[in-house]
């Protein structure tokens, strides 16, 4: 089935007052990081990890994204242990530098300069989150850091972005939100923000049909019309 698009000149129903960033894959390249933690993951384990997987686990907080690599493959281990090793390997790699995606800084830019506040609002846990804005000095420039440690309910479940709505002290439908998974689409649509797509290579075979908008990139000239609509 095709991605839903708002086709030229079409605009949201409702004036957009913030925006929720969504942070892996979407503000920084971490997936293949992601992939390599798999891969090293599962390697000691005498199991190969695979782009499938890794997009079952995507969106997802960290006890989920376990969970589905112990039934995957049926692992023994603890999820505990499991959770720690993957942040030994993920801290490890994040050590070694981080890539901000394309667009993200004329992006943020625009939104201050139409005095549109924004946020992140991720399923990562926050001593990462923390990490990744703070080597490029976004903390500050942020309204507030949402993480998965301040939700019970994993994305595609809506308490991420009713949450952020909430903190905004705005209607969810005022709300845009930038996304590149399915599973964080459709978190962000049931919440009844404009769920706008932003798919990568990472994300090939996923579904977008609850989004308003996919676009290219964030510097797509098409989020800015419609941000400015």
């Amino acid at each position: 089935m095709s991605n839903r698009s708002t086709s030229a000149g079409s605009s949201w129903p409702h004036p957009i007052q913030a925006v929720a960033l969504d942070m892996d894959g979407l503000m920084f390249d971490t997936e293949p990081l992601y992939y390599q933690v798999g891969t090293e993951l599962l390697g000691r384990r005498g199991f190969e990890f695979n782009m499938q997987i890794q997009q079952k686990m995507m969106g997802r907080p960290a006890p989920e994204a376990i969970g589905v690599l112990i039934a995957e493959f049926q692992l023994t281990d603890l999820p505990a242990d499991l959770m720690q090793e993957s942040d030994d390997l993920y801290a490890a790699l994040l050590a070694e530098g981080l890539v901000a995606l394309p667009g993200l800084f004329e992006l943020l830019d625009h939104l201050e300069t139409q005095s549109i506040p924004f946020a992140v609002a991720t399923s990562s846990k926050r001593r990462f989150a923390q990490q990744m804005l703070s080597s490029f000095d976004l903390i500050p420039r942020l309204q507030f850091l949402l993480t998965g440690d301040d939700v019970s309910q994993g994305k595609p479940h809506p308490e991420m972005y009713l949450a952020a709505a909430d903190r905004f002290q705005i209607q969810p439908e005022n709300m845009l939100v930038l996304e590149d998974s399915e599973n964080g689409c459709i978190s962000a649509a049931r919440s009844g923000a404009c769920a706008v797509a932003v798919p990568g290579e990472h994300t090939a075979g996923h579904r977008y049909d609850q989004a308003f908008l996919s676009i290219d990139s964030l510097a797509d000239r098409r989020l800015f019309e419609l941000l400015q609509s």
